[in-house]
């Protein structure tokens, strides 16, 4: 049976039910000077999604999530496995309606991510690196204990909650032509393009991978998920796009509404995290890069555009590594 796709209504009601706790974030003009020439009367801007509240646009899924969660439910406490990003929306929204939070979290995850996650007052749960094992541990203590399960994508309601950032995107720029956004899980992808196309048809939408950990460029090229193995995807310096496989619902809605899927090199995420600093002085995380890295290397691969919208999803980099791709040559 196909899976249902969110509808503009949905969105619309995730957009009013998190309206206190997400924040609605602007769009920067971004004048890259790489895209001289090439790029002569091009308009480039960046939806950033780094000034979220946690850093990162999962506080809007996990909102959504539990906001509709009953009392009852709050009182059992919500669950759910991440390495690093949902795990802090998961628990923000948590703190908000006073429900205790655990996390399973790979042990690789940055400890800037996990510091954070334990400052929200989240209680974390080890495991190995693979995304497989996170559900596994999940499962397991949720027959032990009764906690709700929070996905990180492969949710309807999470859906719903990421696409509100697709509906801010054309409420603020109605004439948009393209829209790229990262994909790993599938969340944020499937949520913008459920909005932007049904709000601005003609608008194309593209998610942008790390080739390292490229599980949905490859399912979507062959119109089946396929799952990479995680000593695979855990190469990629983009750790919030190392999830083994895309989700169901969310590559229904891949499916229904994106038009392509890029991939990027490791040298130019790092690279296009150089261009937004210096151009923007917005801070990304490798993940939050990759669709300005498609911008700025793979112009080819993408379609002709005068207005482009590159979603940088996220913010939270050590400062090391930043500061260590900041001064590479």
């Amino acid at each position: 049976m196909a899976e249902p796709l969110v509808s503009v209504a949905a969105i619309r009601a995730a957009a009013a039910r998190i309206a206190s706790i997400a924040v609605k974030t602007p769009l920067f003009r971004a004048p890259f000077p790489g895209l001289s020439g090439r790029g002569a009367g091009k308009e480039i801007y960046l939806k950033a999604e780094s000034l979220q509240p946690i850093g990162a646009f999962k506080i809007r899924g996990a909102a959504n999530k539990i906001l509709q969660l009953t009392p009852a439910e709050i009182a059992r406490g919500v669950i759910t496995y991440s390495s690093g990003n949902h795990a802090q929306g998961v628990a923000y929204a948590a703190r908000e309606v006073g429900a205790k939070a655990i996390i399973v979290m790979p042990s690789n995850a940055p400890a800037i991510k996990r510091a954070a996650t334990l400052a929200l007052g989240a209680e974390i749960v080890d495991v190995g690196v693979a995304s497989s094992e996170r559900l596994a541990k999940s499962d397991e203590l949720v027959r032990q204990h009764g906690y709700i399960v929070i996905p990180p994508y492969d949710d309807e309601q999470i859906i719903a909650g990421q696409a509100t950032c697709g509906l801010e995107i054309v409420e603020s720029l109605p004439n948009v032509d393209l829209v790229l956004a990262p994909v790993s899980g599938g969340g944020l992808l499937s949520g913008v393009a459920a909005a932007v196309k049904q709000l601005s048809p003609h608008t194309k939408v593209f998610g942008v991978e790390p080739e390292l950990a490229a599980d949905t460029a490859e399912s979507f090229r062959t119109g089946a998920i396929v799952t990479w193995p995680a000593e695979l995807t855990s190469r990629t310096i983009a750790d919030g796009l190392r999830t083994q496989s895309v989700g169901q619902r969310n590559f229904a809605h891949i499916q229904a509404f994106v038009d392509g899927i890029v991939t990027v090199t490791e040298a130019e995420i790092r690279a296009a995290m150089r261009a937004i600093v210096a151009t923007t002085r917005l801070v990304p995380e490798p993940s939050g890069a990759v669709a300005v890295a498609a911008l700025l290397f793979h112009s080819a691969e993408l379609p002709a555009y005068t207005r482009a919208v590159a979603v940088v999803s996220g913010g939270n980099v050590d400062p090391a590594q930043l500061a260590q791709i900041l001064t590479e040559s």
